[in-house]
């Protein structure tokens, strides 16, 4: 697998540019990319997508994650119509956080419609099971004995 370090150096070789001047076009310290080349240092994420753009290339090459030179923004040049696409429909716009008269969104959850909806079914499910059965006829024996 080909290293970062030997991706740029490549590339460089490629273009015939020197470190220096390749530090200098990026806007980098002078010894930056000789650095670069020999390990010492690896380059920020920025300073990749630097590196990638002036190569040309994706930042998964200059990586040596993948020997496809292509660029992201290239992908798709082949996937355009000659028709225009149709217009997205309308976005909404988003909805505020519901907040309660108390202040907290907590409180607005609890007194949501659906949320209590929801509730009301889940409890009444499980009172209708076997479990739900027996905790109503224990509650019926404890309320009959006070």
């Amino acid at each position: 697998m080909i290293t970062m370090a030997q991706r740029i150096q490549q590339l460089r070789a490629e273009r015939g540019v020197s470190g220096p001047a390749l530090s200098a076009a990026l806007g980098l310290p002078r010894t930056a990319v000789e650095k670069f080349e020999t390990g010492r240092q690896t380059p920020t994420q920025d300073q990749q997508q630097k590196l990638a753009s002036f190569f040309g290339v994706s930042a998964f090459y200059l990586r040596g994650e993948s020997d496809d030179r292509t660029q992201m923004s290239d992908w798709m040049d082949g996937a355009f119509m000659d028709e225009p696409a149709p217009a997205p429909a309308a976005v909404r716009p988003a909805k505020k956080a519901a907040v309660s008269e108390d202040g907290t969104m907590f409180d607005a959850f609890l007194n949501s419609k659906k949320f209590q909806d929801a509730l009301r079914t889940t409890v009444l499910d499980v009172l209708r099971s076997p479990d739900g059965q027996a905790l109503i006829e224990k509650a019926v024996r404890k309320a009959g004995s006070k």
